[in-house]
């Protein structure tokens, strides 16, 4: 059984991490799939959003295979084009949803933090336990946590390395969406879908501006968007979009 799935619905792509028996632990074969899947999905024009989810429902991942690691696969673990999991340090462009189907811990929790979207299930837990075996959370956590949640309880969950549960993280805005385990991929899949009914371009320069504006001042923040404009208004979906709404039909985007 491969230990990445791949599934494609519409302009919608889902990645299943397959490891249900080592809790979606990333080894060397998974990090170089996932970094090889990312690499073809930013390339296709027909894909336009991406899910990532594990498989089970102990799981969402439990980060490193720490039994690979000491196997000798840690190159292949942190070295993908990406880093971790291939996607650590990746600057993905199209919007990357985590549908966390259970426990996101360590290195889980860091892939999900890659992510632009979270949906998870009511039984999710979130944390970086790495201090706890005397390690620290080196896949992005410790920039990506104090960005998205407060910087007291995102410090708080480093230096302790306790776990916060689906609704507190939801209470943090960590997770857009705490739904009933059988309906995580509905919800998520709903999700993508709401997203992809708009124009693909003006959907990655809005994702780009927002997530390079964000920490500088105004100033610079007008000055990536105004250089994101031509690219979006001069468009072919810029003109679909207004032809269709004076039309009353939906737009027939071309993401060009």
């Amino acid at each position: 059984m491969p230990e990445l799935l791949r599934e494609r619905q519409g302009h919608i792509e889902i990645l299943t991490i397959n490891r249900p028996e080592a809790r979606n632990a990333i080894n060397g074969a998974v990090s170089r799939g996932l970094s090889a899947a990312f690499d073809e999905l930013e390339a296709d024009n027909d894909c336009w959003v991406v899910i990532i989810t594990g498989a089970g429902d102990k799981a969402f991942s439990a980060g490193m295979d720490l039994k690979a690691f000491a196997a000798g696969e840690a190159a292949d673990i942190m070295g993908s084009r990406g880093g971790f999991a291939g996607i650590a340090q990746r600057e993905f462009a199209k919007p990357l949803i985590a549908a966390v189907n259970g426990s996101a811990l360590a290195g889980g929790c860091e892939i999900m933090l890659s992510c632009d979207l979270v949906v998870a299930v009511e039984e999710a837990r979130f944390g970086i336990p790495e201090v706890k075996r005397g390690l620290m959370a080196a896949g992005g956590g410790l920039i990506r946590l104090p960005k998205r949640i407060p910087p007291a309880i995102a410090l708080e969950l480093a230096l302790t390395g306790d776990p916060i549960d689906a609704h507190r993280a939801l209470a943090l805005g960590l997770i857009n969406r705490v739904v009933p385990a059988d309906r995580l991929m509905e919800e998520a899949l709903a999700l993508a879908g709401t997203i992809a009914e708009n124009a693909p371009l003006a959907v990655r320069a809005s994702k780009r501006v927002m997530k390079q504006a964000g920490e500088l001042p105004d100033a610079e923040g007008w000055a990536i968007s105004n250089a994101a404009m031509p690219e979006v208004f001069g468009s072919a979906d810029a003109m679909e979009g207004p032809v269709a709404f004076a039309e009353k039909r939906k737009p027939n985007w071309s993401g060009k």
